[in-house]
């Protein structure tokens, strides 16, 4: 299976515990790897054959800005779930989220959660 990656996808969003957590956005790190056969979209040219990664992000940005989950473990598989529903083409993907500067004297803290569609769709 080849890689589609997204890398240090940057969104401000409320995810946290803490009251100044749940009162204010902060910045949301995300990492994706997603796992498809990308020789359709190679041989022909066409987007049409490709999974979408602009679709993808558009969807997990908008998903962040409108959510507000308490743990980046549930956050994780959220935008897990976006990615399989936005293209079936998509076998497995990793979700790597982090809050910088939410821990002292870390540069950040998160979570990597690695699924299949059929873990995650049934």
């Amino acid at each position: 299976m080849d890689r589609i990656v997204i890398k240090d996808l940057l969104v401000r969003g409320i995810v946290g515990i803490k009251p100044d957590e749940r009162e204010h956005e902060q910045d949301i790190l995300v990492n994706v790897t997603m796992w498809a056969d990308t020789t359709p979209a190679a041989a022909s040219d066409d987007i049409a054959d490709a999974v979408n990664y602009r679709t993808v992000a558009k969807a997990m940005i908008a998903h962040i800005a409108e959510g507000s989950p308490f743990l980046v473990e549930r956050l994780a598989a959220d935008l897990l779930e976006i990615c399989f529903r936005t293209d079936e083409r998509i076998l497995e993907t990793e979700v790597a989220v982090e809050k910088p500067g939410a821990l002292r004297y870390a540069r950040s803290v998160g979570v990597v959660v690695r699924r299949t569609r059929a873990e995650v769709l049934g």
